[in-house]
């Protein structure tokens, strides 16, 4: 393993967290030998053409400092290579370090562990996502993903907050939510499972787990596994707005799961299909559905 190591880092995510939080990430590796080396994009494409040359360069791990958006940059550079990843989780979400039973928002701590996991080659294989979606420009490889994919009400409510202006923060979102539930309907879906029939079915939302939370700790697929090579695919049916009400607050202990209007599928291979409907995955956005996703094993070594 090379002795250097990449810190790429979100300066701006958690309101400037993570440019404070790689000192001491940094810190913690050069104490234990590593040399460090930071990668900081312009934007988002910029950031990731940066940090897939260090990665064909020969770098030793990627560590992402920030949030959610920040690990599904690195995926798109470190899926499928033998390049481990740590994560320094201090964004709003941290759902993947969440699900992956990593520190959230101790910095110092976070370091400390990748530091050790990279002296005593502690590495954990984990399954991703991949998600095919028609007419993508993704050069025909997919989108890589840790944590969920959704689709239906959850994202109409984001595609409904990526719009407004104000309120600024999280209460835009809440706003989104409240206007979303007024003009509420399930969707009709075509849902197709490891290539059996298609599930013609209304739902109120459908998400694809790798992972267990979205959302900032929202346990949507709260059983799922992300080393069992499976999906754990939730639909939730033709809700009411009074069902709706009272699932959603389920969601973050991950009872909502025993509903009756709640059903559960394992798969390793997902097609979604209803008009109207954007695709998230770790909170990006993919673009409207139809799209596929393939579940692929051990498909990222995580620093554990």
């Amino acid at each position: 393993m090379s002795a250097e190591i990449t810190l790429f880092v979100n300066p701006t995510a958690g309101s400037g967290r993570a440019a404070h939080a790689a000192q001491p990430a940094a810190s913690a590796l050069r104490e234990a030998g590593f040399s460090v080396r930071t990668v900081v994009g312009g934007d988002a494409p910029d950031a990731l053409a940066r940090l897939r040359a260090a990665v064909r360069e020969g770098t030793g791990a990627v560590i992402a400092v920030g949030g959610d958006g920040m690990v599904s940059l690195a995926l798109q550079a470190l899926a499928g290579t033998l390049v481990p990843l740590g994560v320094v989780a201090v964004g709003t979400g941290n759902d993947f370090a969440r699900a992956m039973g990593l520190p959230v928002r101790e910095p110092a701590r976070a370091g400390r562990l990748a530091a050790e996991a990279l002296k005593e080659g502690r590495v954990r294989e984990i399954d991703l996502g991949r998600v095919a979606r028609e007419g993508a420009r993704d050069g025909g490889g997919g989108t890589w993903y840790g944590t969920v994919l959704c689709s239906g009400f959850d994202s109409r409510v984001n595609d409904r907050g990526n719009r407004m202006r104000l309120p600024l923060g999280r209460f835009k979102y809440d706003l989104a939510m409240a206007l979303e539930l007024a003009a509420f309907r399930p969707f009709p879906y075509r849902i197709t499972l490891d290539d059996g029939p298609v599930l013609e079915t209304e739902a109120t939302l459908v998400a694809v787990g790798n992972g267990s939370s979205y959302g900032g700790g929202m346990r949507i697929c709260a059983d799922a596994v992300p080393d069992d090579g499976l999906f754990d695919v939730i639909v939730v049916g033709d809700c009411s707005r009074t069902t709706l009400l009272t699932v959603f607050p389920r969601v973050y202990k991950g009872t909502h799961l025993d509903h009756p209007k709640v059903t559960v599928h394992r798969a390793a291979k997902v097609t979604l299909e209803a008009a109207g409907i954007t695709a998230y995955a770790d909170g990006e956005p993919l673009g409207p559905l139809p799209v596929t996703a393939q579940c692929v094993p051990a498909a990222l070594r995580l620093l554990a």
